[in-house]
């Protein structure tokens, strides 16, 4: 493996040196122009060149300053008031091209200052872009690194999800599949996971209580997974979530419900430990959007009065850092800063960032993609689906099989891409009030440089499975 290392060191043109288990970078320069080669290898290639590219990028980030860090002590000043409620964390999910996307959100973010937002992967999006977490997190290092960005990166999983139906046929094993993922995304670098077993709420069952009681239980045995497992000296933030996105709206008998058992679930099974710094809940919108038979976009209605009541019985009761909205990236322009009148702690937002990529995409790739789907997803289109809304509810699943022709686009389509993303962050920067965010990330967050180890990078190849009943 040294040999291996040697000769990426040698790619890379001598900007990098290794000692021990510590890189020191030479030239940042160099290392800047260079890092692309590494994501490269990491989501192209396989076994001890593969591994190699990811510990040499996080090593080189560390050398940097740019550390993979938990959010949950700001979201706990925040829950405290001791951080004013004038932002909303953008927590960002990038199927495509994750490294040019990753570095048009830090160019926005330098421009004004930001420094709190985060960049996540939901489960299924692990299966069906065929990125692993260490691979997303190799793309989000390198894009920092290649911008000249430092300090905390948050790098989060989002909807870390129990899949019902799977849990039904087999429960351990379906816990074990997300206790296995939950492992693999903190040596990873994911300090923040959001549990999901929201899945599991029972609404026919006669009160709340009772209707929760599988939520809490289980996402209080998750936390007290994730609590024995994190990194000494890091608390990682945990998520709970009382609605699955899509069904009814929250209440706050609900949010009552899961936290008062959440809480003495945990205390039981891991005492003293650190709860939840936030919960996601329903308000209306669906992920990805409702596609109409054009392939427009419906406008969707979401009940804003519902997120600020319950992130406000979230701070006042819990002490959390308030709600968490999913599903919303696309909404139209003038949402986005009613979340931060919502006092929502965290929007997340992913499906429009896929679609800027589709609508500018070559023709041809995209036929070729579309023609994919035709052959291997027709058993999900529906009697009534034109071949718009057919196309834009499954393109999201050519994204693995097509992940090498993406990575050879050439590097001007990129760089335009890159540019449009990079307008989109800057208007969604703005609307979320993240500018100048930086002061208290630097005043809450204290930075643990988690030191990887080759191994972490070298394990066996991991199980891939099909993730199309779980949430985005």
């Amino acid at each position: 493996m040294v040999s291996v290392l040697e000769s990426l060191l040698a790619e890379l043109g001598g900007c990098l040196s290794l000692d021990g288990e510590r890189v020191s970078v030479r030239s940042e320069t160099s290392l800047r122009t260079q890092i692309e080669r590494l994501v490269e290898i990491s989501a192209l290639e396989e076994g001890e060149r593969q591994a190699g590219a990811r510990y040499l990028t996080r090593l080189a980030a560390l050398d940097l300053g740019i550390i993979p860090s938990s959010i949950h002590d700001l979201y706990m000043a925040r829950g405290r008031g001791d951080v004013p409620l004038t932002f909303t964390v953008p927590a960002i999910n990038l199927r495509v091209l994750p490294f040019d996307a990753a570095r048009a959100a830090f160019r926005a973010a330098m421009k004004v200052d930001a420094a709190a937002l985060i960049f996540e992967i939901a489960r299924s999006e692990i299966g069906y872009t065929a990125q692993r977490p260490a691979e997303y997190a190799t793309a989000i290092l390198a894009a920092a690194i290649a911008e000249g960005y430092r300090g905390p990166v948050f790098l989060q999983g989002d909807h870390f999800q129990v899949s019902a139906k799977r849990y039904q046929e087999n429960a351990e094993a379906e816990l074990t599949a997300v206790r296995d993922l939950t492992r693999e995304a903190i040596v990873a670098g994911f300090f923040n996971i959001d549990v999901d077993t929201s899945t599991l709420v029972d609404v026919t069952l006669p009160d709340v209580s009772q209707q929760q009681r599988l939520n809490y239980e289980l996402s209080a045995m998750f936390a007290a997974y994730i609590r024995r497992i994190e990194p000494r000296g890091v608390t990682v933030s945990i998520g709970g979530e009382i609605g699955e996105v899509g069904g009814h709206n929250s209440t706050e008998p609900e949010l009552r419900a899961y936290m008062d058992g959440f809480n003495a679930e945990l205390a039981k099974r891991s005492p003293g430990s650190p709860g939840l710094s936030k919960i996601s809940i329903q308000t209306g919108t669906s992920h990805g959007g409702v596609v109409l038979p054009d392939g427009t976009i419906a406008r969707v209605k979401v009940d804003f009065d519902t997120l600020r009541n319950l992130s406000r019985v979230a701070r006042s009761e819990y002490g959390l850092a308030g709600t968490v909205q999913h599903g919303a990236s696309t909404l139209p322009q003038d949402a986005f800063g009613k979340f931060v009148e919502a006092e929502a702690c965290e929007v997340h937002l992913a499906t429009n960032f896929m679609n800027i990529f589709y609508d500018r995409a070559p023709d041809d790739l995209r036929k070729e993609m579309y023609a994919w789907l035709d052959a291997n997803k027709s058993t999900d289109r529906k009697p009534d689906q034109t071949d718009e809304q057919f196309y834009y509810k499954t393109r999201k699943y050519a994204l693995g099989p097509f992940k090498r022709e993406l990575y050879a686009l050439p590097s001007s389509f990129r760089d335009e891409l890159s540019a449009v993303w990079e307008e989109q962050f800057d208007m969604l920067f703005a609307a979320l009030g993240v500018a100048n965010t930086r002061r208290y990330v630097e005043k809450f967050v204290t930075p643990v440089a988690v030191q990887p180890t080759l191994a972490d990078y070298l394990g066996g190849t991991k199980v891939e499975e099909n993730t199309d009943d779980l949430a985005d």
